[in-house]
C-alpha cells in the first residue's frame, strides 16, 4: 500500500495558503476601492463669476457617486477677510456605500451689506468632501477658486437732450453722457428698449437712442435712459415728453371677386396651407400672413448697423398719395364687413414699373418676396432707423448692398395685397413703424435729430 507524502513542518498545502492569501488580496482591494477610493467630488458654480454687485445670486451644484458628500463650503475672500456664503455638512448614513448624498443643488445669495468687504478684487473659493477614509479618514477633497470683482458703484447718466413732444407714431431722439462703464444702455420708451450708439468717434461717453410710438399707443408710459454695467448695476434716469395724440383717418376698401381671382393665386403659392374658398383664404392671408410679415419684418431690424448710414431727409418718391400712414381700414365684401386692419406706411402711385430709389444710404437687409408686402426691399440706415419698399415687380439688389441715397433699388408693381401698380413706403425705428412725413421733412431733421446731435458733440 502507498503511503502519501507530507508536507515540511505539517503545514497547509501550498494551494490552500495561496488561496487564503488570494482572499485576503481580494479583501484588501476591495476595502480599497470602497472605503478609500480616490475620486474627489464634482462641484460646479454659475452665475455671474467675474463681478460682484450689491446683491447677486449663485447655483451651486456638487455631486458624488461613490462614497457621497460630505460637506460643502463657498466663501468669498478679500485679503485677510472671508465671507461665508454657503456651508453644510451632511450626516453619515452609514459606514459603507454611498454615505452621503450623491447630488446636491442650491441658491446662494449675496449681499454686500453683510458681507463686511470693499469694491475691488476678491476670490470665490468652492470646496467639497466625500465620506472616503483616504487622507487620514478626512475624504477626498475638491476646492475650486474664482476670481470676481466687487463692483457696487452704477454707471452715472447726464441727460444731453430729451425729445419735448412726441405723437403716436412719431419719431425723436434722447442724447446722454454715461460715466462708467456700461456695457448696456438705451431708452425705456413706451414699452420698448431702444439702444443707444455712440454719436462720434470723438465721444465716446456721449450715445443717442432713436426712439418711437407705435401707432395705436394712448399714452407715453415708461419713459427713462437706462445704463447697466457687467457687475449688473444699473441707473434709470427718467424724461417726460409731452404726448400729442394723432388723429385717427379710416378707410373704407371693398374687396371684388376679380381682385381675389388675381390675387389668391399669387399667395397661394407662398402659404398652400391656406383653406375654404376664396373670401376666406383672402381673410386669412389679410390677418394671419399679415402678422407673421409684420413679425418677419421686425426680426429684420433687431440688428441695426451701429455707424449712422443716413444724412439729411429722406427723399420722396414723386407721385400721388393714396394711402396714408396708420389709415384705419375697413374691408367689405359683397357689401358686409369682413375685417379691419391698420396700414402702416405711404402709397405712392406713379407711372407704371416706376423707378423706386433708395430714399437714403443704407444697407440691404431683406430683398425678396414677403406675403401682403409682395417683392419687398428693407434697407437698414444703421443705429435703428430703417425704410420698407414693398409691391415691387422688380429688384435690382441683393442683401448686403450698401446703397447711396437715390440708386435704384426696384420698379413699382402690384405684387402682395395691391390692386394697382405703386410703391408701399414705411420707415421703421427698432422695428416699430412711424410716419414717413417726419423723414421726409429737413426741418423736422434738423430740429429734432442733427441740431441737438451737434449741441451734444461740444457739451
Amino acid at each position: 500500500m502507498a503511503l502519501t507524502k507530507k508536507s515540511k513542518g505539517g503545514g497547509f498545502p501550498k494551494s490552500i495558503l495561496l488561496i487564503l492569501l488570494g482572499i485576503i488580496a481580494g479583501a484588501a482591494v476591495y476595502v480599497t476601492l470602497v472605503y478609500f477610493e480616490k475620486s474627489p467630488p464634482v462641484v460646479q458654480l454659475e452665475g455671474n463669476l467675474q463681478y460682484l454687485s450689491k446683491e447677486g445670486s449663485f447655483s451651486l451644484f456638487a455631486k458624488d457617486d461613490n462614497s457621497g458628500l460630505r460637506s460643502i463650503r463657498l466663501v468669498l475672500q478679500q485679503n485677510d477677510k472671508e465671507y461665508v456664503l454657503f456651508d453644510k455638512h451632511f450626516p453619515r448614513k452609514g459606514y459603507s456605500g454611498k454615505i452621503g448624498p450623491t447630488s446636491f443643488t442650491q441658491e446662494i445669495d449675496f449681499n454686500y451689506n453683510k458681507s463686511g468687504l470693499k469694491d475691488g478684487e476678491a476670490t470665490l473659493i468652492l470646496t467639497a468632501r466625500d465620506y472616503s477614509l483616504r487622507n487620514t479618514l478626512a475624504g477626498n477633497l475638491v476646492s475650486d477658486q474664482y476670481p470676481v470683482i466687487i463692483d457696487t458703484v452704477p454707471p452715472r447718466i447726464s441727460m444731453l437732450h430729451a425729445e419735448r413732444y412726441i405723437r403716436n407714431g412719431g419719431s425723436g431722439v434722447v442724447i446722454y453722457q454715461i460715466s462708467g462703464d456700461a456695457v448696456e444702455h438705451g431708452a425705456d420708451f413706451g414699452g420698448h428698449f431702444h439702444k443707444g450708439y455712440q454719436v462720434s468717434k470723438e465721444r465716446d461717453d456721449v450715445y443717442v437712442s432713436y426712439i418711437a410710438l407705435p401707432y395705436d399707443a394712448e399714452e407715453i408710459g415708461k419713459a427713462e435712459i437706462v445704463a447697466k454695467d457687467a457687475a449688473g448695476n444699473s441707473t434709470h434716469y427718467p424724461f417726460s415728453p409731452v404726448f400729442k395724440k394723432a388723429e385717427k383717418k379710416f378707410d373704407r376698401i371693398n374687396v371684388g371677386d376679380n381682385f381675389l381671382a388675381t390675387k389668391i393665386p399669387e399667395f397661394s403659392q407662398y402659404y398652400p396651407e391656406m383653406k375654404g374658398n376664396m373670401k376666406e383664404k383672402y381673410i386669412y392671408t389679410n390677418t394671419t400672413v399679415r402678422l407673421a410679415n409684420n413679425t418677419k419684418i421686425a426680426e429684420l431690424c433687431q440688428n441695426p448697423m451701429e455707424e449712422r448710414l443716413w444724412e439729411n431727409k429722406f427723399i420722396r418718391m414723386a407721385g400721388a398719395s393714396r394711402a396714408g400712414y396708420a389709415d384705419y381700414r375697413t374691408y367689405f365684401y359683397k357689401g358686409k364687413e369682413i375685417d379691419k386692419q391698420v396700414h402702416l406706411g405711404m402709397d405712392i402711385a406713379s407711372t407704371r414699373r416706376a423707378e423706386v430709389k433708395a430714399a437714403n444710404r443704407g444697407k440691404v437687409v431683406y430683398a425678396d418676396y414677403l406675403g401682403i408686402y409682395g417683392n419687398m426691399v428693407l434697407l437698414d440706415h444703421g443705429q435703428g432707423v430703417f425704410s420698407l419698399y414693398s409691391h415691387l415687380s422688380k429688384i435690382d439688389v441683393v442683401v448686403d448692398d450698401v446703397i447711396d441715397k437715390g440708386v435704384v433699388l426696384g420698379l413699382t408693381g402690384k405684387t402682395g395685397m395691391a390692386g394697382g401698380d405703386h410703391l408701399h413706403f414705411s420707415m421703421l425705428i427698432n422695428g416699430i413703424f412711424v410716419t414717413p412725413k417726419e423723414w421726409w421733412d429737413q426741418q423736422w431733421i434738423d430740429v429734432t435729430i442733427d441740431n441737438p446731435l451737434q449741441d451734444a458733440r461740444f457739451q
